[in-house]
């Protein structure tokens, strides 16, 4: 679908690991791994996505040491104000220089209960304050088998798209269900099969334009031994990497995974 160069992300979610002073000591280790690795940071955006409990800490080392990394939260209200006690609005969220924000996880879905009309509120809510959202969509292995690898994932994305404007900006990422923390991880064209598809959803839902600057990642299992053979595929953008996340120099060897593939 067009020729468009889009630069690849990857995404660290470290779900709920690290305190706050844990975090400043990994975001030190990753950024100075990186640095003497001569990691080309024009070349792949990084972002991390802490609790909130960790993201004021993150942001100000971020800031004072001049890091170049996004900084992304894991969740966001569709509420942006009032009494609505434990919710954390996308306008504290963008005062904090959040850049992205995490919706519609598998985790949320599961254990929180959360409806495709419950993700696309939230997707709006970032949108309206100025938050990338990075929509997570994926099936589990008895959807996989009920009916077959795209159709969850086109189903739960075509939702969160709905009223979204041609003209805004935001990342998919695709993370099988049962790929998920398993071991198990989704083929490199297993992943591509189901991101064209999400491609296609964003060009019905959006236009040809936003899907070609779109980015869609693979997660589910991403480990530096897998990830140069996913980036290969033409419409795979990026990981959102999950446990291997919380190891610097695993995580630093996925992100630089440039290395692997030659380019």
């Amino acid at each position: 679908m067009g020729s468009v160069t889009r630069t690849p992300l990857i995404a660290g979610n470290w779900k709920m690991n690290l305190d706050h002073l844990q975090a400043v000591a990994f975001v030190q280790k990753l950024h100075w791994t990186l640095k003497d690795a001569a990691h080309e940071t024009d070349s792949v955006e990084v972002a991390v996505f802490p609790p909130f409990t960790d993201i004021r800490t993150v942001q100000t080392l971020i800031d004072a040491d001049k890091i170049p990394f996004a900084l992304g939260a894991q969740d966001v209200s569709t509420k942006d104000s009032g009494a609505y006690t434990g919710e954390v609005s996308g306008a504290f969220l963008k005062k904090l220089d959040v850049s992205y924000v995490i919706i519609g996880h598998s985790e949320r879905r599961e254990y929180h209960a959360e409806s495709d009309q419950v993700v696309a509120g939230k997707v709006q809510a970032a949108l309206r304050h100025g938050l990338v959202p990075v929509i997570c969509v994926g099936e589990t292995l008895e959807q996989r088998e009920e009916s077959g690898p795209t159709a969850v994932s086109v189903a739960q994305l075509r939702a969160a798209l709905e009223g979204v404007a041609s003209d805004a900006d935001v990342v998919v990422a695709y993370e099988p269900v049962w790929a998920i923390g398993t071991g198990q991880v989704a083929s490199p064209e297993q992943a591509q099969e189901v991101c064209a598809a999400l491609r296609t959803v964003v060009a019905e839902s959006l236009g040809e334009t936003a899907a070609e600057r779109t980015r869609i990642l693979y997660g589910g299992s991403v480990k530096s031994g897998n990830i140069a053979s996913f980036m290969r595929e033409p419409d795979v953008d990026g990981a959102l990497v999950g446990g291997a996340s919380l190891l610097a120099d695993e995580f630093a060897a996925i992100i630089r995974y440039q290395k692997h593939v030659g380019v």
